[in-house]
């Protein structure tokens, strides 16, 4: 069976912790930001960890990282 190939825009945009989880960056601070509050903005700055429901396919995505 061949190997499996990297899904190249998902590896630029997630990253492996210490501990095997995905890292992503949180949507919705690319443009409009004149009406969010400067609380939200802040959050939205910190990567989070993708959520169990869509860990699976992530990984599949991403098999080398």
């Amino acid at each position: 069976m061949p190997k499996m190939k990297t899904n190249r825009a998902a590896a630029k945009r997630l990253k492996r912790t210490g501990t095997g989880k995905l890292r992503r960056r949180r949507a919705n601070k690319s443009h409009i930001l004149t009406k969010k509050s400067t609380k939200r903005k802040r959050r939205l700055r910190q990567a989070t960890v993708v959520s169990k429901a869509d860990e699976g396919r992530m990984n599949r995505l991403v098999p080398s990282l």
